[in-house]
């Protein structure tokens, strides 16, 4: 059984979220769509110098309303503008480890260096890391939210689909069965939902990576 997860890419994502990366064969990234504006796409939150909640923002170029995922690009001025916005986290200061050296290069588009945050983070969390980028597989525009997913399925020849929580809002598995393909849903998220980044800065990877694997 070949099984599959698509997911856009997100910043620095909750712990979570690596699940996909865990259950499935490939983690389809998930570009050819619309950016989300309000979503997790570019941002993520760290505990601030009182412990609460601040966005960790990416200082993106301006772009159209209808901008794709794929065609995000940074500011000229990002690498510098994201140093400033990490030193307002505790966390992130006086401090050198794998993955913040790699959130602090922003070099490449948007969606490359996304990737590159997700890899190295399965790296220091000991996680497969197979991916492909939907933008690769030419999807036709007429294929739109469940059935543009459904497509992905085809054209990878997968038998299952993972997905988080969330995504039972999303699908049904009527149509998903018809198209010979398992609908699963992961529970939910016991666990931190503080971004990926933090956890670990100030945890052991191995106690995430457990916690991870536990609860797929």
């Amino acid at each position: 059984m070949t099984t599959i997860a698509v997911m856009q890419p997100y910043f620095l994502p909750y712990a979570g979220y690596f699940r996909l990366f865990a259950e499935a064969d490939v983690v389809c990234i998930f570009d050819c769509v619309q950016f989300p504006r309000r979503g997790w796409v570019h941002r993520n939150r760290l505990p601030g110098v009182a412990g609460q909640a601040h966005w960790l923002t990416l200082p993106l170029a301006k772009g159209p309303m209808n901008v794709r995922i794929a065609d995000l690009r940074f500011a000229e001025d990002a690498e510098a503008a994201l140093e400033t916005r990490c030193k307002i986290f505790p966390a992130l200061r006086d401090i050198r480890h794998p993955l913040l050296d790699a959130v602090r290069q922003t070099e490449g588009d948007v969606v490359t260096y996304l990737m590159k945050l997700l890899a190295v983070s399965c790296r220091e969390l000991g996680l497969p890391f197979e991916v492909l980028r939907t933008t690769t597989l030419q999807i036709p525009n007429a294929f739109t939210g469940q059935d543009r997913v459904l497509e992905v399925c085809r054209q990878l020849n997968a038998d299952r689909y993972i997905n988080l929580a969330g995504g039972r809002l999303l699908y049904d598995p009527q149509e998903f069965a018809r198209s010979g393909v398992e609908l699963s849903f992961f529970e939910e998220w016991r666990g931190s939902q503080w971004s990926i980044l933090y956890r670990l800065l100030t945890e052991p990877a191995g106690q995430v990576a457990a916690e991870i694997k536990y609860q797929t």
